[in-house]
């Protein structure tokens, strides 16, 4: 988008905060760059200039805007929707991977070579891997300094940094402030220095893009939560996290303009990948406007758009644990797949303590769960062996199921297991691949749904009904689950 400047130049003119993340808009003449919501009197359309990153802007000697806060908007929710070179490579990054593997690392995980992933990256978005990675590395390091009442060197070091010099330098280059100055500068904003949390836990907004419902997607990761390693909790959706360096706990919390995230960690290293999870978890990149746009002109479907614009795809932190889950899922009730997964959690996932929570255990990676004896599960002879063949699938063959994984690859490896069907595939590709058009046509809500609609009945004719709804039919899957009664379309209540 950044390329079609009359386009651009009336999204800056009206401040339009549907384009935050789409593209940046530099001032040829402050050398700062903003959002195109920016509140600040938009410049003469002579003095813009358009960037596709923030890495970008800053390569161009641009640095970030102190009141729209650039480097902090949501994502471009077009990594979310493609699974091209570029897409996976952007979400890996957003994930940490160049930080803990550099570049080789991030290339090894795409299949690609270096060169070609630093070609395709510069081409679109005018920034290299390393650039990217460094804005992120400062987005981090910012949100650290006026949040929390860390020392710098331990800042540095969490933002992902590798010295407290290139920290230093960063921060000066890309805020046009020492670390320093923009602590003093958000303390005196809020007439408070941050005091020093002592649960170890930083509390912390994610933005969005609005509308955002929270029924279904709260609603949904409290009805399925797994015991011991997810909770609802006075109004607060809880989960454990397995982190590259250590583990975490968190705790988000819908709010009308963000989601309240705390976030409690035993390495801050981790803290760029913990909310790189927590974002996709929740989906908070998407754009609602654009897919409502497209489902509102179904006239089935509009009216239920109208009443609960903005739902989510509810995904998960981790793309193996929800595979396994899915298998423990199939063909049984939500309370049935809940108590087999708590139990699989119990016997072989890691303890973890929880001080003033329910929270007990990480659920187990599928490395612990290579030596699990079948039989101690109270599951039909063929789906213990679709499990283990699934986690053999995920630690022997390279099965991927991360956040840069490739879906069609994957969908493919996935239909070759035994006991995986369309609809275990495509839970898969909708909660733990991401893909915004997975489409599980075979679910139980799904049909019923079909039949309350007046929809085709059989799959295949409901398939070709739902092309409609393409490339957005993981979210008409949300809206067709909203027409049943069924407690993940409610958000429980706070008190619970």
């Amino acid at each position: 988008m950044h390329e079609d400047f009359e386009r651009c130049v009336r999204a800056v003119q009206s401040k339009d905060a549907r384009f935050d993340g789409w593209f940046f808009t530099a001032v040829l003449t402050t050398r700062i760059y903003c959002r195109p919501g920016c509140p600040a009197m938009p410049p003469k359309p002579e003095n813009m200039s358009f960037y596709p990153s923030a890495a970008a802007a800053q390569q161009a000697g641009f640095r970030a805007c102190k009141r729209c806060r650039p480097d902090a908007a949501p994502g471009s929710p077009e990594w979310n929707e493609r699974a091209d070179l570029v897409a996976r490579a952007m979400r890996l990054i957003a994930d940490g991977v160049v930080d803990r593997d550099g570049v080789p690392g991030l290339a090894a995980r795409l299949g690609y070579s270096s060169r070609q992933v630093e070609r395709q990256l510069r081409a679109e978005l005018g920034a290299g891997p390393l650039a990217l990675a460094r804005a992120q590395r400062a987005q981090t390091a910012r949100l650290l300094i006026e949040t929390s009442a860390l020392p710098m060197a331990d800042v540095a070091f969490a933002a992902g940094f590798s010295s407290i010099r290139t920290f230093n330098d960063t921060v000066r280059e890309v805020f046009a402030l020492t670390p320093s100055e923009l602590r003093t500068r958000a303390a005196r904003a809020r007439h408070s220095v941050p005091a020093p949390d002592v649960s170890g836990s930083l509390a912390l907004r994610l933005p969005f893009r609005a509308p955002l419902c929270p029924g279904n997607l709260f609603g949904h990761l409290a009805a399925t939560a797994v015991p011991g390693v997810e909770e609802w909790r006075q109004g607060t959706y809880r989960r454990t996290l397995r982190l590259p360096h250590g583990h975490g706990i968190v705790a988000l919390r819908p709010e009308p303009d963000h989601i309240a995230c705390r976030l409690s960690l035993t390495d801050w290293r981790d803290l760029s990948h913990a909310i790189s999870r927590c974002r996709w978890l929740l989906d908070l990149d998407a754009d609602p406007v654009a897919v409502d746009a497209l489902l509102r002109e179904d006239p089935l479907l509009a009216p239920y758009v109208d009443e609960a614009p903005g739902r989510r795809v509810p995904r998960t932190v981790d793309g193996a644990e929800f595979a396994v889950r899915a298998v423990l899922g199939q063909q049984v009730s939500t309370a049935a797949a809940r108590t087999l997964a708590g139990r699989l959690a119990a016997a072989h996932g890691e303890p973890v303590t929880d001080p003033g929570g329910g929270l007990t255990r990480l659920f187990p990676s599928p490395w612990a769960l290579t030596g699990l004896d079948p039989q101690s599960l109270a599951m039909p002879r063929t789906r213990r062996d679709t499990l283990r063949t699934l986690v053999a699938a995920l630690t022997e063959e390279g099965l991927d199921l991360d956040v840069g994984s490739d879906w069609e690859k994957a969908r493919r490896q996935l239909t070759e297991l035994p006991g995986f069907g369309p609809w275990s595939v495509e839970a898969v590709a909708m909660r733990a691949l991401g893909d915004p058009d997975a489409f599980p046509v075979t679910d139980l809500g799904v049909r019923l749904a079909a039949e309350k609609l007046g929809l085709p009945a059989t799959p295949a004719a409901l398939v070709r009904r739902a092309a409609a709804w393409r490339p957005w039919r993981a979210y008409a899957v949300q809206h067709l689950w909203a027409t049943g009664d069924h407690p993940i379309n409610v958000l429980p209540d706070e008190r619970a």
